[in-house]
């Protein structure tokens, strides 16, 4: 791979003819038609918070340097190889899509001094000019990173098997501009512009196998299975469950579809049961209360609730045995009571005056079986707090 060292390109070529898609979220041409800001290959432009943007901009009026960007020469044209969330910060600056302050005064591009925007825009940029073969560029694309967010799983497979099925794909599951966005998030944790629902898509249709379904997929000019899928899984959860509650966000859904997705409810005591479930201050894992129900409350089941209670039947098997070791030594079957001097020292007591306790505490990960259980008189019990 062939590359080209410039310092002779200001913000005022950059930016002439710089165009900016709002709906989209992405910066599209700049160099006066010869940049290609987001390639397919790109994510989204995320730094559009009032944050990064400002950030970009502010160094440039200190007189900061920005970092090194890359460009791929293809022809005639170029295309961002790195650099494209400080290229789109700096033409929406330009062309007064947000402000920064200056002063102590917020001020967009057309505000600040005429010397400033001169300042500004006779800036030079460092900028290395690739050329090579798709192969080098996106290799070289998964290792650069120089200034920004790194890359994530997912943006990086989009490089990687860039084309019509990927293009498709982020119109559909990384577009602000999608309604269904609002039902996602309900069940998929993170956000568009990382690529989340994208990934969470892939996930379910491919059964995990997404670098290998992408590969496969990568020439499609379609994307009717993976969309079918995807909206059949919502479909379902939103059928299946009338309460939409937060600790639905990040359940493996997919999964629970194909466990499940033939197995018939009645909404309504499902949704009881869930809200009984989800008031119960014994159950630790929330979360776990889904798959709890839909398994039809199998015992097998119960440990994802995490619940913070002993059995009843653990209960009287610890009560049974503490009892019979105390009344062989001849102390009492409260091993606090027994420890103590007082009137208690030796007494038995029954199993409604006893409570079962952590030998570990539960807050301090001790687990709610027979092997950290001990009964203790209920003064004890109620006095031993979280030792």
């Amino acid at each position: 791979m062939h590359t080209d060292f410039r310092k002779d390109i200001t913000i005022r070529q950059l930016c002439e003819g710089f165009v900016y898609n709002e709906f989209d979220e992405k910066g599209l041409f700049g160099l006066n038609g010869k940049l290609v800001i987001q390639p397919e290959y790109q994510r989204n432009y995320i730094y559009g918070d009032g944050k990064r943007d400002v950030a970009v901009i502010d160094s440039l009026l200190k007189g900061y340097p920005l970092g090194l960007i890359y460009f791929n020469k293809n022809g005639d044209m170029y295309e961002v190889l790195d650099g494209q969330q400080r290229i789109t910060s700096i033409g929406r600056f330009v062309t007064n899509k947000f402000a920064v302050n200056v002063n102590d005064y917020p001020r967009n591009f057309d505000a600040l001094d005429k010397n400033v925007q001169e300042d500004l825009l006779n800036t030079t940029l460092t900028i290395y000019i690739c050329e090579g073969t798709e192969k080098e560029i996106k290799e070289w694309f998964k290792t650069i990173n120089i200034v920004g967010v790194p890359l994530n799983e997912q943006e990086l497979l989009n490089a990687v098997y860039s084309g019509p099925f990927v293009n498709l794909c982020r119109e559909e599951f990384s577009n602000s501009q999608n309604s269904n966005i609002q039902t996602w998030e309900n069940y998929i944790p993170g956000t568009y512009k990382r690529q989340d629902y994208l990934k969470t898509a892939l996930d379910w249709v491919s059964n995990g196998n997404i670098e290998t379904y992408m590969g496969t997929h990568r020439n499609d000019d379609n994307i009717n299975e993976i969309k079918k899928y995807f909206t059949s899984v919502i479909d379902w959860i939103d059928r299946t469950f009338k309460t939409v509650d937060s600790s639905m966000c990040g359940l493996e859904w997919g999964r629970l579809y194909e466990e499940y997705k033939r197995v018939p409810y009645d909404v309504n005591k499902l949704d009881e049961i869930i809200n009984e479930l989800l008031a119960d201050w014994r159950i630790n894992d929330k979360k776990g209360i889904y798959e709890y129900v839909l398994s039809g409350e199998a015992l097998e089941k119960k440990p994802l609730l995490n619940i913070r209670l002993f059995d009843k039947s653990v209960i009287k098997s610890v009560y049974t045995k503490q009892t019979k070791e105390a009344q062989e030594k001849g102390c009492s079957n409260c091993p606090m009571c027994s420890a103590a001097e007082g009137s208690n020292k030796n007494r038995i007591y029954k199993e409604n005056e006893m409570d079962a306790d952590h030998a570990t505490a539960w807050s301090k990960g001790g687990a709610t079986d027979i092997s950290n259980c001990v009964m203790l008189c209920k003064t004890h019990n109620r006095s031993k707090g979280n030792r």
